[in-house]
């Protein structure tokens, strides 16, 4: 004969109100977060393209780093949009290439008003593109006709020099520059918008001001690495204000 419990039948194990695979709310939260650089990271990250990139490496992931930036909105990047007085880039363009063919590319506007928006920079990227601007100039120079100039920041110099470079070339100097850091692999281009994210998270910068400076308007994911680094953050203050009581020979249970 089967058991009753409250009217049904068998009742289920006590406290037993989740079902079996079912995640908690932390680890949907844990898993919403995208995995990205910490300072320490991104330092040894930057320190490592500087002296072990290649051709243009470091200046692109300094501007990425620095910017938060989309890599598509990188590589599309014009000298005009750079103003080196205000110490601005302008994002006004998008690159488009799914076939990752030099010659054939788009240069299309960004799906959202809010993505066409200007970045506001520090100096040291000024000086890193000031300092490539006579370089790259000296290269075309050189190369005459050859260099077919449509005023690109990051333009190949070898093999249809002048276009831009592809957005498949960033994610392979990406994963090299990684590897030799010894790092973690799997991070992409993207993930140094979350880097990005989570260091202004870090530095006090309200979530507006970071989604402005992303060109977003409600992007869940960027919600969430903020979320994520102000709640450690959170419980970081907790611990030092414990620590500082403990210090003073304070014991709250006593």
């Amino acid at each position: 004969m089967k058991k009753y419990c409250f009217g049904v039948f068998q009742c289920p194990p006590e406290f037993a109100y989740l079902k079996k695979g079912k995640k908690t709310i932390e680890q949907l939260e844990e898993a919403a977060v995208p995995k990205y650089l910490e300072k320490e990271e991104l330092a040894l990250f930057l320190s490592t393209s500087k002296k072990q990139g290649l051709e243009l490496d470091y200046l692109i992931f300094l501007i990425l780093s620095y910017t938060g930036i989309r890599v598509g909105e990188l590589v599309a990047l014009k000298w005009k949009v750079i103003d080196f007085v205000n110490q601005t880039i302008s994002i006004t363009k998008t690159y488009y290439n799914p076939n990752n063919n030099t010659v054939q590319f788009q240069l299309v506007t960004p799906k959202t008003k809010k993505s066409r928006r200007k970045v506001v920079v520090d100096e040291v990227l000024i000086v890193a593109l000031k300092h490539h601007k006579v370089k790259q100039e000296k290269i075309s120079e050189q190369l005459g006709d050859a260099y077919n100039n449509q005023h690109f920041i990051f333009a190949k110099t070898e093999r249809q020099p002048g276009y831009p470079i592809v957005i498949k070339m960033v994610q392979l100097r990406m994963a090299r520059l990684l590897a030799l850091a010894k790092l973690n692999t799997e991070l992409t281009p993207h993930s140094l918008q979350h880097t990005h994210t989570s260091l202004l998270a870090e530095a006090g910068v309200a979530l507006e001001q970071i989604m402005d400076r992303l060109g977003h308007s409600a992007d869940q994911i960027t919600k969430n690495v903020y979320l994520h680094v102000t709640k450690e953050m959170k419980k970081e203050a907790s611990q030092k204000f414990a620590q500082l009581m403990r210090s003073l020979d304070y014991n709250p249970l006593c």
